[in-house]
């Protein structure tokens, strides 16, 4: 079944195609020079299926928002699904993909290092709270 296939590289399962988003989309991946069109998942330069999620989570909500003639959301850098949208839009240098980690989330407090990722999660979750009624 294979006889007439042509290998242009050995290897690569896949490629990923993603949009130069910062400067081009805003931190509700929403297109800067456009209001009201908004991308998600991996084109907009997240890597991975939860990441790809939270873009859309973010890419609905602001769209809904924004038929309804309200402020963004910002879910701000203090948590995961926040801090991939500010790097998606914000990122300097050779922009490449990103996944949520915890290294991009911002922390507020002090913290001993084996505490910073506890720290982390009770921050962001406590920002979600906030935003709930937004949401």
């Amino acid at each position: 079944g294979l006889e007439n296939a042509e290998f242009l590289r050995y290897g690569v399962m896949h490629r990923n195609t993603f949009l130069h988003s910062p400067g081009f989309l805003n931190e509700q991946y929403g297109m800067v020079a456009r209001p009201g069109l908004y991308f998600a998942g991996q084109m907009t330069g997240v890597e991975g299926y939860v990441e790809s999620a939270s873009s859309g989570l973010v890419a609905g909500v602001s769209l809904a928002r924004h038929m309804l003639g309200l402020p963004p959301v910002d879910f701000t850098t203090r948590t995961a699904i926040g801090a991939l949208a500010h790097h998606v839009s914000g990122a300097t240098g050779d922009f490449q993909p990103m996944n949520a980690n915890f290294g991009i989330v911002r922390l507020e407090a002090k913290v001993k290092k084996h505490q910073r990722k506890e720290a982390i999660c009770t921050q962001a979750l406590g920002v979600i709270e906030a935003l709930g009624n937004q949401l």
